[in-house]
Parts: C-alpha cells; structure tokens; sequence
C-alpha cells in the first residue's frame, strides 16, 4: 500500500522520535465486562481530542487510548479516583493505567457488539500449516507467515507504551530520561509474543552543548562519582527495579541481573502483557538495531525469508527461547543477511558499502569502533536482483548446507567468506566490535544439527511435486518445511549426518593448531 511505502522510507530515528512522542500522548484503560465502545470514546472525548485506539484480551477487555495532545491526560487524571482501601493499602502511584468500570451496570443494552480486539500474539503453527497449504506457491506461503507472525501498528503501539510507562518511573529521579524500546521491537523483524528489550538513556540530546560555551565561566554539576561506569550502571538499574517492584503498578517477577555482562532489570508487565528486559543504554545494540531495519526496508523478500527460516529453526529444534549451546534468532537472522550479499546481484548491501554512502550526521565511532552508516533510505539504490523467494529459499538451504564451516567464517562488513580468526565451529563477525564473534555460544553439534536439517530441507524442495502433494491434500513447499522431520526420514537424515561427524575431530585438530603465541593470546582475550 502506499500508506506502507510511505512510512518505510522514513529514517530510524524520525520513526522513533515519532513513537516515543505518540507514546506519552497514550493511556490504557482496564474495560467493563459489559462494554460500549461508543459510549467509552465519548466519555474520553471530553477530555480532549482522541487520535487512535484498540482494544485487545488480557485478562479482560484493555484499550489503549491515544490523544491528539498530551494535556488531555492530566485533564483524564484529575477526574480518577484512588482505589478504595479496603482489603489492601495501595501505593499512591498516580501513573497512565486505569480500571474504569460501570456506575449503573444494569442499563447495558442487551445484544450489544462486542468491540473488535487487536490479537497480541500469533497463531499457532498447526494453524499456520493450514493456512499455508491452501496458498498457491512458495513465494504467497512466506508472504501468509510473515502477515501472520510479524508485529502488528497495534501492538508496536503498546511495547512502546510499555517503555513510555516505565520512563514515567525513571523521570522521577532522572527528568531528563528516556526509555526507549531497542532489538526486535524496532529492527522490523520483531516476531508477535516476543519480550521487549527497553534501555535507559540519560544522553541530553546535544541541546545544552551551545549554551554553556557562553559566560566567564566552566560551570559543571556536582555529582556523586563512582569508580566505574559499570558500578553507576547496576546502581541505577537496582534503584529502578526495586522502584518498580514497589511502586510499579503491574509490574511483577522483577529480577535484577547485576552481574551479567550487561546488568538488566527482567520483569513481567501484565498491563500490556509484555515480558521486559531493561538495561541502560548500549549505543552499539541501538546501531544495530537501526543497521537491522535498514536492511528490513530496503526490500520486502528480506523480511519474508528471516521470518521464514526462524520460524523453520525453531519447529526443528535449532532455536530455543532459553540461553544455550544453540543458535540464536540474531545470529539466523544474520546468516540471512549475509547470504543476502552474497547474492549475485546482492539484494542488500555489504555495511563497508552503506558505510561509504554515510555523510557527516551518520558517523557515529562508539568506544572506539566505527559504527558509521548511511541512515536516508534513499541514498542506497534499489537491487537489480530479481530472484522470487521459492527460489532464494531452496538456495539459502543449499547454501550453509554445503558451507566450509570448518574454514570460513560470515563477515557482513565485507560481505565476504573470510578465514576463521579463531576456532569457534560458527564464527560470525559482529558488524560492530569487529573482534567479537556473535555466535561464539554455539557448539559444534548444534552446526551441525543446523547442517543436516539444512540439506534435508533443500532435497524435500528440489524432489517435491507440488501437484500431487496437493491431490492428495498433503502438506507441500512451505508446510512440509515446518512440519518436525520425524522417524520417517531418520535413515535419510543419518545420510545427512555423513561427512559432518567428522568435522568435530577435524574441529579438534584446528584448535590444536592455534598453538602459535598469538592465537592463544587472541582466544583468551575474548
């Protein structure tokens, strides 16, 4: 749709500036079980002018409200009561949730219309297989999954209501704070029922630098100093998560991670049904989160074929929501990206390219790495690649499924296969911190589960017959990619398996090799 076409060409930052900003203008309301949509907006009304809003299930019937401005929500507060204390002493947090409900409950029309409710999450896979099945080629199938899993206006609205929200808590010791919503949120490859990661950002966006070159005097703020960064970051993430966790209306299961390589705040938001993770911010997440959606708008197969294989790793094991030895949806998603470049022509660009296409408001160099990249859509130039998705999907199985893991290693800032630096058995470069390998975590019988599922997935496209599959009302293309590969084909897949279990000892052997002074000294650096 145009509409579409038009808010895709729009930068990162202006889709998030505008976001955040719609956000604060945002309320949501627990509804009456009885509900009148029309009386609800009409009552809203005379606070001020209502822009948008939805209704969605959780636990009853919620609305998420916006107003064209930001002071019909003070007008809303004013008129709201505190609960009656009766069983339980509240917290008199006055925060944008509210439960509304009926004054008189028996004046309710009989047979009044439900309102319509926005779904939150995807449909299971079984239903998905249906679905697809009953699609006419390959190409409409990863079209139907993508609609199917991919976030919805609605629900984007809510995870950065979500943010909006706990920013409110953040204000109160920080005013000039945000908390602004990072990863699969933003990066147009979010999956529905996905967790919100949200990082706090305390940057005053360069206003006060003009100011205070003028006057006699170097004025600064006296502040509590502390040895480290790191220490000042796990001070203030425990500060907010024992403040939501007292204080926060809705907010549950908070646990403070301070020790992790990036310190967190998990936590539950049952207004919004959202699953939370909060750290303070990580310009280099926020790079990539950005580098991700550029890639996600240039052109519309990108996003089809990483919904596609995520979708397929995960029904076959590959992918798992729990840390672990597998592979995660970043370093799969990567993968696509690459194969992506290494198409001929390339459908996206190398990051040495979007790099040369940067002017000076894109150079961005964070801890000493050059994270610069060209952030106007419309300097990069359209692909001439004109390859349908049935096609680069069989070729993406084919791909890695014959790929020199042992040797070679993903590196996106080229877009080429380069040598392993280090004996890792899936070594991907981190686009940003150059020494760092994004699927380090990842062991060798996992590649090579990867592998094999890989193959098997690339033969069941090449030998299908389409018509028959679809006489005999059997799952075909896609459908029968996402269905586990069971006792059926064990024999097929042990076939598979050959010529990979050897890889371990040779694996082994490579490492062995990595004695000279150097290597060991870059293995344990990591």
């Amino acid at each position: 749709t145009d509409a579409e076409v038009s808010t895709r060409r729009k930068t990162f930052a202006e889709v998030q500036t505008e976001r955040l900003d719609q956000a604060e203008r945002t309320v949501l309301i627990k509804c009456p079980s009885k509900l009148n949509e029309k009386k609800l907006l009409q009552y809203l009304s005379s606070h001020g002018n209502v822009k948008s809003h939805f209704f969605f299930e959780n636990h009853g019937i919620s609305a998420l409200i916006e107003f064209s401005e930001k002071s019909s929500i003070a007008s809303l507060q004013d008129a709201v009561g505190i609960p009656s204390a009766s069983e339980h002493h509240v917290v008199p947090f006055k925060s944008r949730l509210f439960t509304f409900t009926l004054k008189n409950p028996v004046s309710q029309h009989v047979g009044e219309t439900p309102p319509r409710l926005s779904p939150q999450c995807h449909i299971p896979v079984k239903d998905l297989i249906q679905k697809l099945c009953l699609a006419d080629s390959i190409n409409s199938q990863m079209y139907i999954l993508l609609n199917e899993y991919q976030l919805t206006e609605e629900n984007i609205k809510l995870r950065f209501l979500a943010c909006s929200l706990v920013q409110d808590f953040a204000r109160a010791y920080f005013p000039d704070s945000t908390v602004k919503p990072f990863g699969s949120s933003v990066n147009t490859f979010g999956k529905l029922g996905s967790d919100v990661d949200m990082f706090l950002d305390f940057r005053d966006t360069g206003k006060h630098a003009t100011k205070m070159q003028k006057g006699p005097f170097e004025m600064e703020y006296q502040m509590k100093r502390l040895p480290s960064e790191r220490l000042a970051t796990q001070r203030i993430l425990s500060v907010i998560g024992d403040c939501l966790d007292n204080f926060g209306p809705g907010c549950v299961n908070v646990q403070k991670i301070l020790n992790a390589r990036c310190p967190l705040v998990k936590f539950s938001h049952q207004p919004t049904g959202f699953e939370c993770d909060l750290s303070v911010s990580n310009s280099i997440a926020i790079r990539s989160s950005e580098l991700l959606y550029i890639y996600g708008c240039l052109d519309s197969r990108v996003r089809a074929l990483v919904f596609t294989i995520r979708c397929w790793a995960r029904v076959h094991g590959l992918t798992n929501s729990a840390p672990g030895t597998w592979i995660t949806n970043f370093s799969l998603t990567m993968m696509v990206m690459f194969f992506l470049q290494r198409r001929s022509p390339p459908i996206i660009p190398t990051l040495d390219r979007l790099k040369e296409l940067a002017d000076e408001k894109d150079k961005h160099v964070i801890g000493g790495y050059d994270c610069s990249f060209v952030s106007d859509l419309r300097k990069i130039k359209p692909t001439k690649n004109t390859e349908t998705l049935d096609v680069l999907l069989g070729e993406f199985f084919e791909y890695f499924g014959n790929f020199d893991f042992r040797k070679n290693s993903l590196n996106l800032r080229k877009g080429k296969e380069v040598n392993k630096p280090e004996s890792s058995p899936l070594y991907i470069w981190n686009p940003f911190e150059q020494d760092l390998n994004i699927s380090k975590n990842v062991n060798q019988p996992q590649l090579e589960k990867f592998i094999a599922m890989a193959r098997e997935s690339a033969w069941m496209l090449q030998k299908e017959d389409k018509t028959q599959q679809m006489i005999n009302k059997e799952p075909w293309g896609l459908a029968a990619l996402l269905i586990p590969f069971g006792k059926s084909n064990s024999r097929r897949m042990k076939n598979r398996m050959k010529g990979i279990g050897s890889e371990t000892i040779r694996s082994l052997l490579d490492s062995l090799k990595l004695n000279n002074a150097n290597s060991q000294q870059k293995a344990v650096g990591k």
